[in-house]
């Protein structure tokens, strides 16, 4: 009986291993190795967007116009849900490691146990012998004495022998219960992101109601913004004449305004008209980061095809993902561009110009301020990748150098 009892777990344990369709594994993830990395990354973003998420948070409780309130309670918004989404990538990276362990286990304890099985299907024929045969038999109560003695004496030299194999059961039944807290943290995830999706929609919403008083002067921006993109002969000519655009709409902003007459003309001064000029700038944006979490699949300078060099960083961001304004500034152009998908053009003081390209939906539009961490829009669906580029007076800069 105690023989029978203790081989009993072992069919048990290895039942209890599979955790079912829950635990479908990333198929990007080649290795075990590169799944920790990615864990890892998703930890750091994740930690990352909590800091701004919170500091966004602390700058639009202190705001007094609602405008600039409702600015930052949106981009806080945005950084919570990409903290959601690098806590859901974090998950399914340790539900993805877990799976390999345990595929790797059940593999070892599927080898290990067919001799297990084998001694034990004996060994039980032999103890499960009825009584009533062994009347029948001469010596046969003899022989069922003798064999329950070799039983006693076989049973502890079998469990020093499974003493691995214990240990593995073991091990799989700790993966079990640590797959189960992943795979809760997971849906916790999925539902604060669904949550947060929905309270920055009815944000984003709230704020288009606002802005409907300036949509005149808007339209006619986006209206040249895109006559624009149409005459480009590509995106360097584009983001060209929109600098061009911006200079002219600076140096308007300096002219000083109509002067009323002075009571006694004789006390009148020659005022100058000239815009005084100033200085670009040499520090990029406050508070300069990347506009999606995700893995880097290509780098500034690195070869784009066609003989080409990469003038930005392209990320790999999940399916769906929200996409921020990398810093302050000011929208001059949100649309399609051919070949890049729908991209986001930001100036920035100081002549600098950041360029967003390759999104699926755009939820800013020409003209409208944003502030660092705003949503812009969303990534696509599938494999989806985004890209950034830095301009500083129209030359290209690698902006992983700017982040703070």
């Amino acid at each position: 009986m105690k023989l029978r009892l203790y081989f009993a777990t072992v069919p048990l344990a290895l039942a209890m291993l599979p955790v079912g369709a829950a635990l479908a594994q990333n198929a990007g993830f080649q290795s075990i190795d590169e799944t920790r990395e990615a864990m890892q990354r998703a930890l750091v973003e994740r930690q990352a967007a909590t800091a701004r998420a919170k500091k966004l948070e602390a700058a639009a409780a202190l705001a007094s116009q609602a405008a600039e309130k409702t600015a930052r309670q949106a981009a806080a918004l945005a950084a919570r849900i990409q903290e959601s989404e690098a806590g859901i990538d974090a998950a399914e990276a340790r539900l993805a490691i877990i799976g390999r362990q345990r595929k790797r286990l059940t593999a070892q304890l599927a080898v290990r146990q067919k001799p297990v099985v084998r001694l034990t299907a004996a060994l039980e024929r032999f103890s499960r012998r009825p009584l009533a045969l062994s009347v029948m038999r001469p010596g046969s109560v003899r022989e069922m004495v003798y064999l329950r003695a070799m039983l006693a004496s076989t049973v502890p030299v079998v469990q020093a022998r499974t003493a691995a194999l214990r240990d593995e059961i073991a091990r799989g039944k700790a993966l079990q219960r640590e797959a189960e807290q992943a795979l809760a943290a997971l849906r916790s995830e999925q539902r604060r992101l669904g949550q947060r999706r929905t309270e920055l929609a009815a944000l984003e919403s709230r704020q288009r109601i606002e802005s409907r008083q300036a949509s005149g002067t808007a339209g006619r921006e986006a209206e040249r913004a895109l006559a624009l993109a149409e005459q480009a002969r590509d995106l360097d000519a584009l983001v060209g004449k929109l600098d061009q655009a911006g200079a002219l709409r600076e140096q308007l902003a300096l002219l000083p305004g109509p002067l009323i007459r002075p009571p006694r003309p004789e006390q009148s001064q020659v005022v100058s008209n000239a815009p005084s000029a100033a200085p670009p700038a040499s520090l990029p944006p406050a508070g300069y980061q990347l506009p999606v979490a995700g893995r880097t699949v290509r780098g500034f300078g690195a070869p784009a095809g066609g003989g080409q060099l990469s003038e930005g960083v392209t990320l790999a961001p999940r399916d769906g993902a929200q996409v921020v304004a990398p810093g302050e500034g000011r929208v001059v152009f949100a649309g399609p561009y051919k070949g890049y998908g729908r991209i986001v053009i930001i100036e920035h003081e100081g002549g600098w110009t950041s360029l967003v390209t390759g999104m699926a939906r755009i939820d800013v539009s020409v003209g409208q301020q944003l502030v660092a961490g705003a949503p812009l829009g969303i990534a696509g669906a599938p494999r989806p990748t985004i890209t950034l580029e830095l301009r500083r007076g129209g030359t290209p800069v690698n902006p992983l150098e700017y982040l703070e």
